[in-house]
């Protein structure tokens, strides 16, 4: 009788365990799920249900349209310009970043006091603020007094308005967005290839094989995932691109550098509607989330 007592007991005290690890999981869990909840669900779909409104910024117009504001957007050509726009600057920052984040990972991923000096210096451009990345690259590229226009008047060439050029413009706001945002997505790289095991590549130097073969064979095979983060966070981050093109050219020249987000910030608080930013927003948020879901599912496919 003692036995089948401890014996039926004990289902009874797994049971109890389970659930208190369950309640003390749930428990940790709560308060990055109220953040969660409460600064991106619930904006979320806020954002949405504003959308469907003629909804001003000040003032107590609320009236419901339905899909009117998208169909405005439908029919708007600037809306679809700073589409273009986006993806553009997009097309140009996200593989170059990558390129350049992974090209960067590999020069200074090796021991000694240079190379660690050196990886500080990469990643110190990424901690700067807009403000401050901007100012700076302002004083580079202007026309009139930059750092580059003093250069070309030097050898005798005319200088360029780079951020007032219709061609040059959208290529130099991408030039200073890898320079600020490089480092992050390095020490990423830096991260994965850390993880790789040495005796991989020592046998493939038994083997005699060349750089390339070791690169393409090795060490992209061992970062895929990591690869795939770094594509799915700068796919997001520079579709999200405001303050360069707002400090630097203001979306011009002729809109060529607007960008949605600037054009969403202008529609909400420098024409107050809301209704009509809040569509354009949540388009946005779609068209992120499904090139990220794509990404997302190409690497696993890849897998």
């Amino acid at each position: 009788m003692i036995t089948s007592t401890a014996t039926d007991a004990a289902p009874e005290f797994g049971a109890t365990t389970r659930r208190r690890d369950w309640l003390v999981a749930y428990l940790f869990l709560l308060p990055f799920l109220v953040v969660y909840l409460v600064f991106l669900v619930y904006p979320l779909f806020s954002g949405f249900w504003i959308s469907l409104h003629d909804w001003e910024l000040v003032g107590n117009l609320r009236d419901y349209t339905g899909f009117a504001n998208y169909q405005d957007l439908w029919s708007d050509p600037l809306f679809w310009k700073t589409i273009r726009n986006t993806c553009l600057f997009a097309l140009i920052t996200v593989p170059s970043m990558t390129a350049l984040a992974l090209a960067l990972a590999l020069a200074v991923k090796r021991p000694g006091r240079l190379f660690a000096i050196l990886r500080g210096i990469f990643f110190a451009s990424s901690v700067f603020s807009v403000s401050v990345v901007t100012l700076v690259w302002r004083m580079v590229l202007d026309g009139d007094r930059g750092l580059l226009a003093n250069f070309f008047r030097s050898v005798g060439i005319q200088p360029i308005g780079f951020l007032g050029d219709p061609f040059w413009a959208m290529p130099s706001l991408a030039v200073a967005t890898l320079w600020w945002g490089v480092g992050l997505p390095m020490a990423l790289f830096i991260a994965a290839l850390n993880q790789i095991p040495q005796d991989i590549y020592e046998a493939a130097e038994l083997d005699f094989a060349s750089r390339w073969k070791v690169l393409r064979r090795i060490t992209i095979p061992g970062i895929k995932r990591t690869f795939v983060l770094v594509l799915v966070l700068q796919i997001v981050l520079q579709f999200q691109m405001f303050g360069q093109a707002q400090l630097m050219t203001k979306g011009g020249p002729a809109d060529q550098t607007r960008t949605i987000v600037q054009y969403i910030y202008d529609t909400g608080f420098r024409d107050w509607q809301i209704g009509y930013a809040s569509a354009m927003a949540v388009v946005l948020f779609v068209l992120m989330f499904s090139i990220s879901m794509l990404q997302l599912w190409l690497g696993r496919k890849e897998d």
